[in-house]
C-alpha cells in the first residue's frame, strides 16, 4: 500500500469511530487496558501479540532510518551525509539532572479537585457550558473535559435538567475554565461527575513527574528520585563521554528510544495521552550558525518519513509554534515545529504527533552551570587561521535541534489510519497497514486440511519464516473456510495471504490474495519469497531481508 493509497483510505477520519478502533485492538490483541483483571489502572495500557510487534517494526523503522542510514541516508544542508549515533540512558538519574532541566521547578501542570467525585483534572482541559451569550453572568455553569464526548453530553443533560422551559441548544456558551476570575465563579461551577456546585477546588501547580526512592531502606526526602518524563536529558549529559569516546564530529546526532513518565492529570483519549509511554528522539548538535538549516532539513525529512509509512493526506500537517507556545528553552527567533495528526478524537483538528524544536544551547548550558563539566565543544575546522593557513579551532557549545517523536502516538496513528470499513467485504474492518509495518506479513493457507496442502503450506511458512521471520509474523491457519481465514487476517493487517490449494499439488504454483483489493493471482510457489520481498522493501538475495 502506498502512502497515497492510505491518505485515500483516511480521507473519512473524521468519521471514524474510535469506540470501533479500540474494539477492534481488544479483540485482536492489539492494546489491552493494563492490569485489565484487576479492574484495571488509569493511564497505561499494555500491547498484546499484534500491538507488541507493530509497536517494534515502527521503532525499528525510525532506528534504520534516523540512525542507521542517517536520515534515511540524504545528504545534510552542509552537502555531507547525516552522521548519527545512539545511547541507551537510564529511567532513573542522579535527581540534580532535573533540577538542572527544570522538570523539579517548572514541569507543572495547572489542575483542579473535586471535593465530592475525589476525582482530579487538568485545569487547562476542562472547559464550562452555560446558557445565554457570551459575557453574560450565568448562574450555574456546566464542566466537561475538552475532546470527551461522554462528558461533554453529561453536562449538557445536567444543563437542559436545570433550565427551565424554552432551552434552545444553539444559546450555549463555552469556556475555558482558566479563563475564569475563580473567586466570583467557584460556587457556579457544577464538576465533570457531580451534580452539586462549587466541589472544584482552585486551580493549582501539579508536578508531572513520578517521584521514587532510591535504597532498600531509603527516605522519600533524602533518598528522592525521580522516573525519568523525557528521554532527552540522558542524551544530554552524555554528549561529552559521547565526543570523547567516538569520533563523531560535529554536526551530528544522538539518538535514542525509551520509556518515559508523567503523572497526567487526566490521561485520555485510548494511548494519545498515558503516563508510561515511550518516545523516539534525536538531539541534533551543530554551530550556532548552522541551527537555521539544520531545522529547515529536520521539519521537510519528518514530514516525509512519516508519509513513507503510510500517514499522510490531509490527516498530517507540519504546524509552526506561535511565539506565545515556544517553550521554557526557547530564544527569541527559535523555532518549534509539530507535526500533527488528525485523530478521529480531535477531528476536525489535529493532535501532536512529533515535536522539531530548536532547543539553542539552553540544556547544555544548564547541565554545565549546575554540574560544572566542562560541555563545550572544541572545532577544529573553525576559528582564525594559523601562519600555516589552518583554522586554530574555535571552542563553543553547541546548539540543538531536537525530533522527538511519541512511539505510542505513532502506533496509535496507524491505527487510527490503516482502520477501513468496507460492507461489501466478507469482514467490513480492515487494518491496511503499510507492508513494513504490518506486524502479520504474510499468511500460509492449506485450502483444506489433507490431501499433501497442510504439508506443502508447512514448508512454505518455514521458508518464510526463515527469510522475514525478523521482520514479523508469518501466520498459518488451517481452521475454517478460506474465506473466513481471509477476513481475520484483513482484520489483522496482513497484506498478503498465498494458498495452496488441490493445483498446487500438481504445478508448484500458491494464490496470492492481495488485502487491500481482494485480487488474487497465480504464482509459482518458489517465487513467493522473492515477490514478498520486493512488497516489503528488502534485499530480496538476501536470506536476513
Amino acid at each position: 500500500m502506498t502512502a497515497t493509497t492510505a491518505a485515500a483510505d483516511a480521507s473519512t477520519n473524521q468519521t471514524k469511530s474510535m469506540d470501533d478502533i479500540m474494539a477492534l485492538c481488544k479483540r485482536r490483541g492489539f492494546i489491552f487496558q493494563a492490569s485489565e483483571i484487576y479492574g484495571g489502572i488509569n493511564g497505561f495500557w499494555d500491547y498484546g501479540p499484534l500491538g507488541a510487534q507493530l509497536k517494534k517494526n515502527l521503532r525499528d523503522a525510525w532506528w534504520q532510518d534516523c540512525v542507521m542510514k542517517g536520515a534515511g541516508g540524504q545528504l545534510g544542508p552542509n552537502g555531507k551525509p547525516v552522521s548519527i549515533v545512539p545511547v541507551d540512558s537510564c529511567i532513573i538519574q542522579n535527581p540534580k539532572v532535573w533540577e538542572a532541566s527544570g522538570h523539579v521547578g517548572g514541569f507543572n501542570d495547572p489542575m483542579v479537585d473535586c471535593r465530592e467525585s475525589k476525582r482530579r483534572y487538568r485545569a487547562d482541559h476542562v472547559r464550562v457550558m452555560f446558557s445565554g451569550a457570551s459575557g453574560t453572568d450565568p448562574q450555574r455553569m456546566f464542566a466537561f473535559i475538552e475532546g470527551d464526548d461522554d462528558s461533554r453530553n453529561q453536562a449538557l443533560k445536567k444543563m437542559q435538567k436545570y433550565l427551565k422551559d424554552g432551552y434552545e441548544p444553539h444559546n450555549v456558551g463555552y469556556s475555558d475554565l482558566m479563563s475564569f476570575d475563580w473567586s466570583a465563579f467557584a460556587e457556579r461551577i457544577v464538576g465533570p461527575d457531580v451534580a452539586t456546585p462549587g466541589t472544584l477546588t482552585p486551580p493549582r501547580a501539579f508536578n508531572l513527574m513520578f517521584p521514587t526512592v532510591i535504597g532498600a531502606t531509603g527516605d522519600i526526602e533524602d533518598d528522592k528520585a525521580y522516573l525519568r518524563p523525557e528521554t532527552a536529558q540522558g542524551i544530554f549529559i552524555n554528549f561529552k563521554n559521547v565526543v570523547d569516546s567516538t569520533r563523531v564530529a560535529l554536526p551530528f546526532g544522538i539518538a535514542q528510544t525509551g520509556k518515559a513518565f508523567r503523572n497526567e492529570v487526566t490521561p485520555r483519549n485510548f494511548t494519545f495521552r498515558s503516563r508510561e509511554f515511550e518516545q523516539m528522539e534525536i538531539e541534533f548538535f551543530c554551530h550556532p550558525s548552522e541551527t537555521k538549516d539544520w531545522y529547515d532539513f529536520w521539519k521537510k525529512w519528518r514530514m516525509q518519513w512519516w508519509e513513507s509509512i503510510g500517514l499522510g493526506g490531509d490527516n498530517l500537517i507540519l504546524r509552526e509554534h506561535d511565539a506565545d507556545e515556544l517553550a521554557h528553552y526557547a530564544k527569541e527567533g527559535a523555532g518549534t515545529s509539530d507535526i500533527e495528526y488528525r485523530f478521529p478524537f480531535t477531528a476536525p483538528g489535529y493532535g501532536e504527533l512529533e515535536g522539531i524544536a530548536d532547543r539553542t544551547d539552553f540544556d547544555l548550558k544548564q547541565h554545565k552551570e549546575h554540574s560544572g563539566a566542562k560541555l563545550e565543544y572544541f572545532d577544529t575546522t573553525r576559528g582564525e587561521l594559523a601562519k600555516n593557513g589552518q583554522p586554530k579551532g574555535e571552542r563553543y557549545l553547541p546548539h540543538v535541534i531536537e525530533p522527538s517523536a511519541g512511539l505510542d502516538r505513532g502506533v496509535l496513528a496507524i491505527l487510527c489510519e490503516s482502520y477501513t470499513k468496507d460492507d461489501s467485504r466478507p469482514s467490513p474492518e480492515i487494518m491496511k497497514f503499510h507492508p513494513r509495518i504490518a506486524p502479520i506479513k504474510a499468511a500460509v493457507f492449506p485450502l483444506v486440511n489433507k490431501d499433501g496442502m497442510p504439508e506443502m503450506a508447512t514448508k512454505l511458512t518455514l521458508e518464510l519464516r526463515q527469510r522475514f521471520g525478523h521482520l514479523g509474523f508469518i501466520e498459518s491457519d488451517a481452521k475454517q473456510s478460506i474465506g473466513k481465514r481471509y477476513a481475520r487476517m484483513d482484520e489483522a493487517g496482513c497484506p498478503f495471504c498465498f494458498t495452496i490449494d488441490g493445483e498446487s499439488l500438481t504445478d508448484q504454483t500458491v494464490t496470492m490474495r492481495d488485502r487491500d483489493t481482494g485480487a488474487q493471482e497465480r504464482m509459482a510457489m518458489d517465487k513467493v519469497g522473492d515477490f514478498l520481498a520486493g512488497k516489503l522493501g528488502v534485499d530480496s538475495s538476501s536470506s536476513l531481508g
